[in-house]
């Protein structure tokens, strides 16, 4: 890793806030020798004291510079939500002024040459929130702890299932494909001042599961306080996808889907004018669709560098002066004409041509934006993709019937006329679901998992600035990034981009 973040590690025993802890412990108990267990012990009598290092968690995921760069590409989740929605060409760079994405990302040069920045940005991010996330087990008791008062086994759950998610993240962004015995990342799972060699996909995986269930166990009767938190639901979301992407025990996947999205309170968004569609907009928290986001407001401080500022042209953003972001042709003309997915895009060929104007968009809907500050939300996850994702594994369980009637919980709302799911079944049943999950998902960075579930391949439309017409491989090498230059020259035991 590269050097600061060693020296952040090294430095992440320091006790937080200990001045407020009992005082006869810390007479018996000199904190420079404190130990985990001991900590953990000061901490089930005042959660406080690691409540704030949980939350920086969340505020990290919406934070610009989070990547350890200063470009306007790089702040938090939903900046790798488009990186990993360009490289399955799902969503097209269709103009490009400043050139944002253009020669990295859409042309896939960084994603061949170690020494760009965007390797090293999301590498440093998901490596940034393990890091946080192993700083607030360490003052919690360590991962492996039990704890008896509710707040803090919560805060414990949340820690294992933040880690758990950076690391299925990086699994698929620096992996071409899942190979068990194929070594791709250092298993930072202890607070360490050491550097690691690679461990497999098998070791990497088998840790994510690992959290994820105890972090399931921990989060047993959690409340939380806002959906930018993660709960049970979310937890058993995460660890759906993280089994799918194995491509196997697909029982348990069908299970976690199921059980996150009718365990979360959240419903399916209805098409109806004021949820969905051209009145409606993904921009709002609230939305009773959506299991994990977070609210953003005036004291976010999320301005241009964000993903709104990307992509909305209802935004102050780079998408309203030229460089916009839109859906593939060749996809959005692979939707039905019943589909009412259909109208989230600009269908008149033009310079917003296919822009996402009735499906994320800032809610003053004025173009270019009245102010440089963002109030629209980001969305993490939500109701339907635990709908894909179920109705995906039952079919290939060979549960065809099950899987059809979970398919048209959603497109019964999405289309005027569902009945031609009723005659798919084996693999077409299979492709049906995977184009539903593009249709229905688009620019919320889902897509890329789909695609690497499928074994799919992409063919670019005509609206890329790119590659047109070009058909590209789930597993190219040209999807997946390289471990950056900085982390090869300052980790000894890797020596190799892949």
């Amino acid at each position: 890793m590269k050097k600061s973040v060693l020296k952040l590690i090294g430095l992440g025993c320091l006790l937080i806030g200990l001045h407020s802890c009992e005082e006869d412990f810390l007479d018996q108990q000199p904190t420079e020798f404190i130990s985990e267990t001991e900590l953990g012990e000061v901490v089930n009598l005042n959660p406080g004291l690691v409540q704030g290092s949980v939350d920086g968690i969340y505020t990290t995921m919406f934070t610009s510079g989070t990547g350890g760069t200063g470009g306007h590409d790089d702040f938090g989740q939903k900046a790798y939500d488009i990186f990993s929605d360009m490289l399955c060409s799902d969503m097209a760079l269709s103009g490009s002024v400043y050139g944002w994405y253009r020669a990295s990302i859409t042309e896939m040069q960084a994603t061949q040459d170690f020494t760009f920045t965007d390797n090293f940005q999301t590498w440093s991010y998901y490596y940034s929130q393990i890091l946080n996330a192993n700083l607030a087990m360490s003052n919690l008791g360590g991962p492996d702890a039990d704890p008896e008062n509710p707040e803090v086994r919560a805060l414990l759950g949340q820690s294992l299932a933040s880690r758990a998610h950076s690391f299925f993240m990086l699994a698929q962004l620096y992996a071409d494909d899942y190979s068990a015995d194929q070594p791709i990342l250092p298993l930072y799972d202890r607070l360490t001042a050491e550097t690691l060699p690679k461990s497999t996909q098998a070791e990497v995986y088998g840790l994510i599961e690992s959290d994820l269930n105890r972090a399931i166990e921990l989060l047993e009767g959690y409340t939380r306080g806002s959906k930018a938190q993660i709960d049970q639901s979310v937890a058993k979301g995460i660890l759906a996808y993280a089994i799918a992407a194995q491509r196997q025990r697909w029982d348990m996947v069908a299970a976690y889907a199921n059980q996150a999205r009718n365990e979360s309170g959240t419903v399916l968004m209805p098409p109806t004018a004021d949820t969905f569609g051209i009145l409606g907009g993904f921009n709002e928290v609230g939305n009773p669709s959506w299991m994990w986001g977070v609210d953003i407001n005036e004291n976010s401080g999320v301005g241009l560098v964000s993903w709104w500022g990307q992509v909305d042209f209802f935004s102050y953003s780079y998408a309203a002066v030229g460089d916009t972001k839109v859906m593939d042709e060749g996809l959005y003309n692979s939707m039905r004409a019943d589909d009412i997915r259909r109208d989230q895009f600009f269908a008149t060929p033009g310079a917003n041509y296919l822009q996402p104007l009735f499906k994320q968009y800032d809610a003053d809907r004025v173009p270019f934006g009245t102010s440089t500050q963002v109030k629209a939300d980001y969305v993490y996850m939500r109701h339907a993709e635990m709908i894909l994702l179920e109705a995906e594994a039952l079919a290939r369980l060979g549960q065809d019937g099950q899987a059809r009637t979970v398919l048209h919980s959603l497109v019964d709302n999405r289309v005027v006329d569902p009945s031609y799911i009723d005659a798919l079944s084996g693999q077409a049943l299979i492709d049906e679901i995977y184009m539903q999950t593009r249709w229905e998902l688009w620019g919320e960075g889902k897509s890329y998992f789909a695609m690497k579930r499928n074994q799919a391949t992409i063919t670019r439309g005509n609206n890329h600035l790119s590659f047109v017409g070009e058909s590209i491989a789930h597993n190219d090498d040209r999807l997946t990034f390289e471990i950056p230059q900085r982390e090869i020259q300052d980790n000894p035991n890797i020596n190799d981009q892949n």
